[in-house]
């Protein structure tokens, strides 16, 4: 690193804070040390991976993301941006190589992102609020391929915009009595708390009840807000509606069950992603504050890339969890992730019961120091027996898809692997249970963010590769501390949800006594007690060729339909809302990846028109990513999509129900569709890829339940395993999926 003006400095104007999402114009001025830069010679501006600012252009100057470069003494410039351009996590990188010519002390080489001066609204700026942006600017001055990074390179703050809506949360179980905590926080366009003013909210409560607070109080410059309260005596579920001082609607909580204090808590987490001392944005320290504090969350987990993380950084982490962690209030998990190549196993979370000094890298790739190396676990099938060996019954893992997908057929350790991560920030990924009810294991459901930008628990993707809303886990537990989280982990008493707080209870019930197996005691299993009812994650032995499912569940937005599941088969679908053959809503959806590595992202893009019918309307559905256009016109619909793995869509509604055809065109199929085909149930078309599809069916015009009972038989298979879960599916995209009860004959 340069300390002494041998190869030069950088500037950067103007340094006001910028406005996430929004048109920038920056100029970055290198000046040139003593060694100034040779023929040939090069300068790299390097971002973090997790940065998404829009991809430059070069050549375009009246539009957006104009990008140019020039030397003060007229030596000709070379130009690249390549995504992968250094070592991660500052790989996002702006190239300049010297081509014709050299520079000498003082003269100066300007870079200007999103150049106005012709025209163009500036590059359009990441949209994750970040304290401190930076560039790490490194020169090649000898042409050696050697890069000396530079220091003193001024930081860039990067903040909220505009409050585009308002997020209310309440805890979905709460024992009578109980301390219990409303949530309240703002957010932009891009998912960014934004600060809030000097006032307070109104609270409008859905039964009139002594004892639960009629107004919040915001303070000027807090990201969010937050009152405390006993939980009333109430036999109905409760939510609240915040109001403005005028009285205007700002958000509806989620649902709030009141329970007796020997009932289970409905415990939220999310429990895997970065911050900027691996591959994020943001501090370790900002992201426990924020899961805690802005996205209330009751459990979190840090899950730093293990080949990314010095032992200093992990005695951090320790340190972090150990603070944050307070009994009754919010549960950290210590671990991390073993990040070793999908041909090795691939992705694994890590979690222990107590913070430790063990720590089995998957590799070193960018660890200088190799005095722990020994330590390294290059396989995942060595990671389960070093686990095994070390820390029998303390510690965990879960499988997960990220930049590396876990390839659970390779290696897997029923006593150490208890679930599958489904969906997550870079998708929705059912193919990872499916590859474990094939293989014959019992794995929970979980899902989590996989958040790179500091925002867990309410991890928008943002504008690059991460497709996703990030996920939630809701945890059963009889209380909020870090031993019940990690028991309830090990028995898989949990589901997952895309991101919203949907109530979910799952039971199954049998005419006789069936034997309970030791979720702890593998494949064979142990006999702990004889019972008559099972909750998800439970495995039973039996001799009875059918079990009663019973389900409750209660969204954050109607219920569109609940889907009754045996492995990868869905044998039963419920819907609260009949189907209604003359509705004029046609549901359009589209769904699925490329293939399970990096580049799964399948496009859409599309459009529509109605032919012999008038279109009254169209909405999207799940469009998460604003940049993203959804245009309409008369009886024309134009969009741009990308899924990878999880779903998106469109509602038509037509003037008449029965006439006309829908001729609809993306880049996987073109299909013209008469309304009257669609009196009878969904047309659906398989596209090849990662299950990639594409559904039409007509949907009610006003679905309205939000609670939904269900009781059903489902048929135990005659051989090993039968898994039960349950998949809620809401109006507005948004899922959740229980983990199995594992039946066993």
């Amino acid at each position: 690193m340069a300390t002494d003006g041998l190869y030069g400095e950088v500037d950067i104007a103007p340094r006001a804070p910028i406005v996430a999402g929004s048109f920038a114009s920056l100029t970055l001025t290198y000046t040139a040390g003593l060694f100034g830069i040779d023929d040939t010679g090069a300068l790299r501006f390097a971002m973090r991976y997790a940065t998404d600012m829009a991809l430059p252009q070069f050549d375009r100057p009246a539009e957006a993301n104009y990008v140019t470069v020039e030397a003060s003494n007229g030596a000709l410039l070379e130009l690249r941006y390549e995504p992968r351009g250094n070592r991660r996590p500052f790989d996002r990188s702006f190239v300049v190589r010297v081509l014709n010519g050299f520079l000498r002390r003082g003269d100066t080489i300007v870079l200007r992102l999103g150049d106005n001066r012709f025209g163009s609204p500036g590059i359009r700026f990441q949209t994750a609020a970040e304290k401190n942006f930076r560039f790490r600017v490194a020169v090649d001055a000898m042409a050696a391929g050697v890069y000396t990074e530079i220091e003193g390179v001024p930081l860039l703050e990067v903040v909220a915009g505009a409050p585009a809506g308002w997020k209310a949360v309440l805890p979905t179980i709460a024992r009578e009595g109980s301390r219990v905590r409303l949530g309240v926080r703002a957010e932009d366009a891009w998912g960014n708390p934004c600060p809030l003013h000097d006032g307070a909210l109104e609270l409008d409560w859905s039964a009139s009840l002594e004892g639960v607070p009629a107004r919040l109080p915001t303070r000027a410059g807090a990201r969010s807000a937050a009152t405390e309260f006993a939980a009333p005596r109430s036999a109905a579920p409760l939510q609240v509606t915040i109001r403005d001082a005028d009285g205007a609607p700002l958000a509806t909580s989620n649902v709030m069950q009141v329970v007796a204090p020997d009932q289970p808590l409905a415990l939220w987490g999310d429990l895997h992603g970065q911050s900027e001392e691996t591959m994020g944005l943001n501090s370790a320290q900002a992201y426990f504050a924020f899961a805690r504090d802005i996205a209330f969350l009751d459990v979190t987990a840090h899950q730093g890339i293990d080949f990314q993380m010095t032992n200093a950084f992990y005695a951090e982490l320790n340190r972090l969890t150990r603070t944050f962690n307070a009994e009754d209030r919010f549960v950290t998990l210590p671990g991390y992730e073993w990040a070793g190549n999908t041909g090795l196993g691939g992705d694994r979370n890590v979690f222990f019961a107590q913070e430790t000094d063990a720590f089995y890298r998957s590799s070193h790739a960018v660890v200088p120091d190799l005095s722990d190396a020994a330590n390294d676990v290059h396989t995942a099938a060595d990671l389960f027996q070093r686990l095994r060996t070390r820390h029998a019954g303390t510690a965990i893992t879960f499988a997960h898809v990220g930049g590396r997908y876990a390839d659970i057929v390779l290696a897997h350790d029923e006593a150490i692997e208890r679930s599958v991560e489904i969906h997550s920030t870079w998708g929705t990924f059912e193919w990872l249970a499916h590859d474990a009810f094939d293989a014959g294991y019992r794995v929970g459901i979980v899902c989590n963010s996989d958040d790179h930008k500091g925002r867990q628990g309410a991890a928008h993707p943002g504008a690059s590769n991460f497709g996703a809303y990030g996920g939630l886990t809701c945890i059963r537990a009889p209380r909020l501390s870090r031993e019940a989280v990690f028991d309830a982990l090990k028995r898989r008493a949990h589901y997952g949800t895309t991101g919203m707080r949907i109530h979910l209870d799952v039971l199954a019930a049998f005419t006789s006594p069936v034997e309970l197996i030791d979720a702890d005691a593998g494949a064979a299993g142990t006999l702990t007690r004889l019972v008559r009812a099972a909750p998800m994650g439970s495995i039973v032995r039996t001799e009875a060729r059918e079990v009663e499912i019973s389900a409750s569940m209660i969204g954050t937005a109607p219920i569109e339909r609940v889907e009754v599941r045996t492995g990868k088969t869905t044998v039963a679908t419920f819907r609260p809302d009949s189907f209604e053959p003359n509705s004029r809503r046609v549901r359009i959806t589209w769904e699925g990846a490329e293939y399970r590595g990096r580049g799964r992202q399948t496009k859409w893009d599309g459009n529509l028109r109605v032919v012999g019918n008038r279109m009254a309307r169209a909405l999207p559905v799940n469009f998460i990513n604003p940049e993203k256009k959804f245009e309409t016109t008369s009886g024309t619909v134009a969009w741009e999509s990308t899924t990878t793995g999880n779903a998106a869509g469109l509602d038509l509604y037509l003037e008449d129900a029965d006439a006309g055809t829908i001729e609809l065109e993306t880049p996987h199929t073109a299909l013209s569709i008469p309304v009257t085909d669609l009196a009878h149930g969904a047309l659906v078309t398989d596209l090849g890829g990662l299950g990639r599809k594409l559904s039409v069916q007509k949907l009610p015009e006003r679905l309205a339940a939000t609670t939904y009972t269900l009781r059903t038989r489902v048929r135990v298979g005659g051989h090993g395993d039968t898994p039960i879960w349950l998949c809620v599916i809401q109006e507005d995209g948004h899922k959740a999926w229980s983990s199995p009860i594992y039946v066993t004959r």
